[in-house]
């Protein structure tokens, strides 16, 4: 689900099929965001939710907060997570440090190609949730399947890329200095993952914090999820399982497995069908 430029998403199904998000956020942001969000947020969707299937380490990257972002690129940063879907049995994410470094150390370990010695390293689950807000490295290694919520920002600062080159033996940019402003050095207690608790037609939260707030729900059958006094858009995305949504004017959608719905603050209640796991995400 992405209103990024260049990349955004069009709609499958419903009345604005075939149309992109951005052309519907141009005449109808307020019924989507509604009034609140429409203060703070104009006519951009502040949210990207992405499914990422890594056949390979991705490289190690850092995302700068608001501050510094606006500082230097005039746009928001970038606080996200990350819900591990279906992992490998030896997958594995990188979060924060597992030490305390230094600015000159970490300089230097990316030199000499050991900065993964000094990272977090976390064999993934089914199941588990990543909170990485904004200053904290982080990479998804090979093998793993990983729903991510995050703020809609392209700033990342690429820190390192395993030394890889392209066909004409060119490595990708590396922004080492500028993501020494970005980057808690001092992260390494709380950069492990959470689990997911699952709870029968119930929306569990699993993350909160200022740019979204994400919950679990296992529906059995049938639930009822009152957004009357939300007063914010909310995403839904089925990660396991074929869901049917049921919106207040009594309209049908399906939501197959790896699909995403987008309800609009204007929306007083959604019911969701089905038997499957389902994230939601907005914001409070």
């Amino acid at each position: 689900l992405s209103c990024v430029p260049g990349h955004e998403s069009v709609v499958a199904e419903g009345p604005f099929k075939g149309k992109n998000f951005h052309e519907i956020m141009l005449s109808y942001a307020k019924e989507i965001l509604g009034e609140r969000l429409l203060n703070k947020y104009g006519k951009d969707f502040p949210l990207l939710i992405k499914l990422i299937d890594s056949a390979d380490d991705l490289s190690i990257q850092v995302h700068p907060d608001d501050k510094l972002a606006a500082k230097r690129h005039h746009c928001q940063g970038k606080t996200e997570m990350w819900i591990s879907i279906d992992p490998a049995d030896d997958a594995y994410l990188y979060s924060g440090f597992n030490k305390v470094i230094s600015a000159e150390e970490y300089r230097s370990r990316i030199a000499d190609n050991t900065i993964v010695d000094t990272l977090g390293k976390y064999y993934t689950q089914k199941d588990d949730v990543f909170f990485l807000p904004a200053g904290r490295v982080h990479s998804i290694g090979k093998g793993n399947f990983v729903l991510e919520i995050q703020q809609s920002s392209d700033i990342t600062y690429r820190i390192y890329d395993y030394d890889r080159r392209d066909a004409q033996g060119n490595a990708r940019q590396l922004h080492v200095e500028e993501s020494i402003d970005a980057i808690d050095f001092s992260d390494t207690d709380s950069a492990a993952p959470s689990k997911i608790k699952w709870i029968e037609n119930h929306e569990e939260i699993i993350a909160d914090c200022n740019y979204f707030t994400t919950s679990a729900i296992a529906v059995k059958e049938n639930v009822n999820i009152d957004l009357s006094k939300r007063d914010s858009f909310t995403i839904i995305a089925s990660i396991e399982g074929d869901a049917q949504l049921t919106d207040a004017n009594g309209e049908h959608y399906n939501l197959p497995q790896g699909t995403v719905a987008l309800i609009p603050a204007s929306m007083p209640r959604i019911q969701i069908g089905g038997n499957c796991k389902i994230i939601t995400s907005y914001i409070k």
